[in-house]
């Protein structure tokens, strides 16, 4: 039995063969159309989201599996006091997988511990979100045909951002690949992310100017400022706009860099980008659901 708690937990070689299985279900999607048929899948979400909660009932039912679970920790045990020990051995007897959210960090490492059936980390408060860094770099391999040799510029929320944090984590095992951070001074990326980078001799800039870099990037990987992590509304507030992305800023863009999101879009991106073709944000939703798919046949064991 495996879990997937971090980016990590996949070598390169199984990543590539998971996204060889998602490039495989979308190319064919009625011979996966029954791949789950009998099992059932546990969404236990103990704070707010739409896509992920979503994607990941979406790829089971498309699997032919079935969905329970809850949204939101007011609608479960939790709000008597149930521990996530608990709740995860209860869960156990009911379904054959388990997604789960959780605001506090290493939630998803106690329930894997005390689970007997595989669980998916679906993002502990600012730690990690692996799925949807499996979603991002199926986006960026569907996009650009490679994991390898190209500067990827992340830009916003760089402190709080769970997803910046595993992308990160993710793509240091990658050759060739240049970071460049862009962020207020109060948004930074965390140190022990430049130190792990460092130690490994992957380069890595920060700045604060959008500007100053567009034109520089293969990828832009956009952040929203989270109002759920800051402690006052004050700071939120002066930030939240301190980026938006709009068609002047394009300008000046490669005619081949992607922007990616994970979504949900605030003011950082204008709308008026979205014709654009190069703003993929949209279609890294749809690859998502084929990553989330692949992931779940594979921690399964089931071959179709």
């Amino acid at each position: 039995m495996r879990h997937l708690l971090t980016p990590l937990d996949f070598s390169v070689g199984e990543l590539e063969q998971l996204f060889d299985l998602a490039t495989a279900i979308e190319q064919d999607r009625p011979r996966y159309a029954h791949a789950c048929d009998g099992r059932i899948l546990a969404t236990l979400f103990y704070e707010p989201s739409t896509r992920t909660r979503l994607s990941f009932e979406s790829a089971m039912l498309s699997l032919g599996g079935q969905v329970l679970g809850f949204a939101g920790a007011d609608n479960s045990s939790a709000s008597k006091g149930e521990s996530v020990a608990d709740t995860i051995r209860t869960v156990s007897c009911f379904a054959d997988i388990a997604a789960m959210r959780h605001p506090k960090e290493g939630a998803a490492m106690v329930a894997a511990t005390y689970a007997t059936i595989p669980v998916i980390n679906a993002g502990d408060g600012g730690h990690q979100h692996p799925t949807q860094t499996l979603t991002d770099l199926h986006t960026i391999r569907s996009l650009k045909g490679r994991l390898c040799d190209f500067t990827i510029g992340l830009c916003g929320d760089l402190k709080f951002g769970r997803t910046v944090h595993s992308l990160i984590n993710a793509m240091s095992r990658y050759d060739d690949i240049r970071f460049v951070f862009i962020s207020p001074p109060e948004l930074r990326v965390p140190d022990y992310i430049t130190e792990m980078l460092t130690e490994k001799g992957i380069p890595y800039t920060e700045c604060i100017k959008l500007d100053d870099v567009i034109g520089d990037l293969d990828l832009l990987y956009m952040t929203r400022v989270q109002r759920e992590r800051f402690f006052n509304e004050e700071d939120y507030v002066r930030l939240k706009d301190f980026y938006v992305l709009n068609r002047r800023l394009m300008k000046q863009a490669r005619e081949d860099m992607y922007v990616l999101h994970p979504l949900p879009r605030v003011n950082e991106i204008s709308v008026k980008v979205d014709p654009d073709p190069r703003a993929a944000y949209f279609r890294q939703v749809q690859y998502g659901k084929y990553a989330r798919m692949a992931l779940i046949l594979t921690l399964l064991g089931i071959e179709a």
